[in-house]
């Protein structure tokens, strides 16, 4: 029969790499496949304070290059190719990508979620120079210096308050004139001395010479525009933008059940409604994206993919 790996993981993040260290040394065939880079939204990361145990001034990149040689160490292969289709239909699962197809008793889908963009320029150039996805990730470095909040839903209301921990002061900047968080969550957003709002806004520029200086805003109602610079003391500031994330679950539609936000559900074991299917990391339904719990579910996926094959394939 055709070449089967025991485990093939979909993603190159922390939690495929997770998953394929788990299963390579679990001494199963193990396949990690990644599209582009390796690492996914962690790589974009300057510095993780947040992860138990890591070195001192650990990186996003320097954490990845430690997984990535520990998956490698147990054996685990590791191929560039963009996933077009799968076809989980059979006891074989078969993965179909531009450069090959592979087939596998089981697979783990890490394939992760994107941060929605603002849209305008100089944000890519600055993601992780002053422009940041995740607070509990970045608040810390903000300490004292202002921040910018960019939404109106629950999520931007509530990394805005945590903001307020760190920064001396947050404002909150909304496309429309009223907030759609929730209203409880509304309410300790008012009281807050430390939050200010800037309703009918977006941001139009994004300007710095290797970190954030300047932002141009634009108001939606009179046109007009404003620029913001930083303060001369601080040299810089910060912007968060929560405008939500894209699950990267395009090609699962239809395969394995999801939400209407197009992620994953998964029980306590990272098992899909497909039997020897299991989704880790960011795709899933979860409370919190971290690499914290995006590596521990690729361990646990890992380990569960050996006992589905040890229940379901015959020696």
């Amino acid at each position: 029969m055709e070449n089967i790996y025991d485990v093939v993981v979909i993603g190159s993040g922390p939690a495929g790499l997770s998953a394929g260290l788990y299963a390579a040394r679990a001494k199963m065939k193990t396949l990690v496949l990644e599209k582009n880079k390796v690492g996914g939204q962690i790589s974009t990361t300057n510095e993780v304070a947040n992860y138990p145990g890591s070195i001192p001034n650990a990186t996003g990149p320097s954490l990845v290059a430690r997984m990535v040689e520990q998956v490698e160490e147990f054996g685990a292969e590791r191929k560039k190719d963009n996933i077009l289709e799968v076809d989980f239909s059979g006891k074989v699962k078969v993965v179909k990508g531009e450069k090959e197809e592979y087939h596998a008793k089981t697979v783990i889908i890490a394939s992760g979620a994107t941060p929605k963009l603002i849209g305008c320029p100089g944000e890519e150039e600055l993601t992780g120079k002053g422009v940041s996805y995740c607070a509990t990730c970045d608040a810390d470095f903000f300490t004292d210096l202002e921040v910018f909040v960019v939404g109106g839903g629950d999520s931007a209301v509530e990394e805005a308050m945590y903001l307020t921990k760190f920064a001396r002061k947050v404002t909150i900047v909304h496309r429309r004139d009223e907030l759609r968080a929730a209203k409880s969550i509304q309410e300790k957003a008012f009281k807050n001395p430390k939050v200010e709002f800037l309703w009918n806004t977006t941001i139009k520029e994004i300007k710095g010479d290797g970190v954030v200086e300047a932002v141009v805003f634009e108001n939606l109602v009179t046109g007009e525009t404003t620029e913001y610079v930083a303060d001369e003391n601080d040299g810089t500031f910060g912007i968060f933008p929560f405008i939500g994330y894209d699950p990267l679950s395009a090609i699962y539609k239809g395969k394995v059940d999801m939400d209407r936000q197009g992620y994953i559900p998964t029980d306590d074991n990272m098992k899909t409604n497909v039997p020897g299917v299991f989704a880790a990391g960011d795709i899933r339904v979860k409370s919190l994206r971290q690499v914290v719990t995006a590596v521990a579910d690729g361990a646990i996926a890992a380990v569960q993919a050996e006992k589905y094959i040890e229940h379901n394939f015959e020696e």
